[in-house]
């Protein structure tokens, strides 16, 4: 299966990362975007930049400073003086595959230029839409550890992230893995493709046929109803974080094999999707409670569906 092989490519480079890197094709199949929150030095730029070689796609790298414009990010319009007009000269958006490494070191301001590209596939520079390449999708990092000179992300911007993925630390045996795969060389430099944007196209329209059986939905709703009511929660999930939480089990029955989605799936789905997107109470913080744990309660108190294919 073309899935499969994608993942393999991908683990030809990163190491002891299956989880992370499902997770972060499912976002793909289902036309989300990712963030992707962990301490530095773990793997997260080099894990996108092999999705971008092995899919052969356009890639971009931003380093998001304090001094990093929203024009930078969106292009601008110059004067050509030779024609008499107005051009356009695109920005770092203009990719298919953009990392936005550390977005949350650069201002409100340049991270607010990213909102629109993320939910409607486009920017606007003076009056002027202009579309991005298909398929399009935004990964962004951040270092949770380094408070100082960053600008937390609002919750309009996290909104806006299909997935949250953590890297997590290696294993030992992982560790000496990676000493020993890169000894020598970097094997980023000699990835192939082994996907085009054709096919990537192809399974993001195969996976918007996935079926979703009018109780699996109801159960959608009702994990997500639960958030905006719960004693711990001060904000629970939106209606745009319910459809990512569908799209996203769409996109888990595909890479299962399946053409139907099932209450697993959404299960299995809800803490990626749905975690990022709830606050906590300050007395809930104080109790240790996570967001993590107020959805497996949720789950826990649920009546799960039964469903038939």
């Amino acid at each position: 299966m073309l899935l499969k092989k994608i993942q393999e490519n991908i683990e030809q480079v990163i190491v002891g990362k299956s989880e992370p890197i499902r997770l972060i094709l499912i976002a793909l199949l289902s036309r989300g975007h990712v963030l992707i929150e962990d301490v530095p030095g773990v793997g997260k730029t080099m894990l996108v930049s092999s999705l971008a070689k092995s899919l052969n796609l356009s890639f971009k790298r931003i380093q998001f400073t304090p001094d990093v414009l929203p024009s930078d990010i969106t292009g601008f319009s110059i004067y050509n003086f030779k024609t008499g007009q107005m051009e356009f000269r695109p920005g770092m958006v203009m990719n298919q595959i953009i990392l936005a490494d550390e977005i949350n070191r650069t201002s409100p301001k340049t991270q607010s230029s990213m909102l629109e590209v993320m939910e409607e596939g486009q920017v606007t520079v003076d009056g002027t839409t202009y579309k991005v390449p298909q398929p399009f999708m935004v990964l962004a990092t951040q270092n949770p550890v380094e408070y100082i000179g960053t600008f937390p992300l609002p919750e309009a911007q996290l909104d806006r992230f299909m997935i949250k993925v953590t890297m997590g630390y290696p294993t030992k045996r992982e560790e000496m893995h990676i000493l020993s795969r890169f000894q020598t060389e970097n094997p980023l430099t000699d990835l192939k493709p082994v996907a085009s944007a054709e096919d990537i196209s192809r399974l993001q329209e195969l996976v918007a046929t996935i079926k979703v059986a009018e109780p699996v939905k109801e159960y959608i709703s009702d994990i997500v109803a639960l958030t905006r009511e719960h004693k711990d929660l001060s904000l629970g999930a939106s209606p745009r974080g319910a459809l990512y939480l569908m799209r996203a089990s769409q996109g888990y029955a595909l890479l299962q094999g399946r053409d139907y989605v099932i209450p697993d799936d959404v299960q299995r789905m809800t803490e990626p999707v749905l975690a990022h997107r709830l606050i906590l109470k300050p007395e809930a913080r104080l109790n240790q409670m996570t967001a993590e744990r107020v959805l497996r309660s949720i789950i826990n108190t649920l009546h799960v569906p039964v469903t038939s294919s």
